[in-house]
């Protein structure tokens, strides 16, 4: 069986990937503004790509997070974030949010996980969350659609 061909549509379209990027780096700058720790940053970049089953940016982002100094039971237990020890209040209420943006079909964002964020993450921080985790849906859908080769 042959596999077919697929169009990177980064390098396609370089002038609207480009503006992704630029997109991500305001969304960052945006995290940061809010006060959110860089390594939930990139727990919320893995989580949105465990949703979504990109390759890809789970390679990049985990190594990203493990640059960063996270700890990798953090990292190996992030699908059952909700049944451990080891999030922190900030870390579930953004994660809960980032997984009901990821899974927007479902629910469109229920009022019980917007209260569950509101009730502790600022409105910037709020904000930078639903950015950071728009961005990263954007890029494991290039990724995916372009089929980024991981290994083999």
């Amino acid at each position: 069986m042959t596999e077919v061909q697929r169009v990177n549509i980064g390098e396609q379209h370089p002038v609207a990937y480009k503006a992704l990027i630029a997109l991500s780096s305001e969304a960052d700058t945006a995290a940061a503004a809010a006060g959110l720790d860089p390594l939930l940053v990139e727990l919320l970049r893995i989580r949105t790509s465990q949703i979504n089953g990109c390759a890809f940016c789970l390679r990049m982002h985990t190594r990203d997070a493990l640059k960063k100094g996270e700890n990798p039971d953090r990292i190996a237990v992030l699908p059952a974030w909700a049944e451990t020890g080891y999030f922190s209040e900030t870390d579930r209420a953004a994660l809960r949010l980032a997984e009901a943006i990821t899974l927007v079909a479902d629910e469109h964002v229920s009022d019980e996980d917007f209260r569950a964020a509101a009730a502790v993450l600022t409105a910037d921080q709020i904000s930078a969350v639903a950015w950071l985790v728009t961005v990263m849906n954007a890029f494991n859908r290039v990724s995916i659609t372009s089929r980024y080769r991981v290994g083999n």
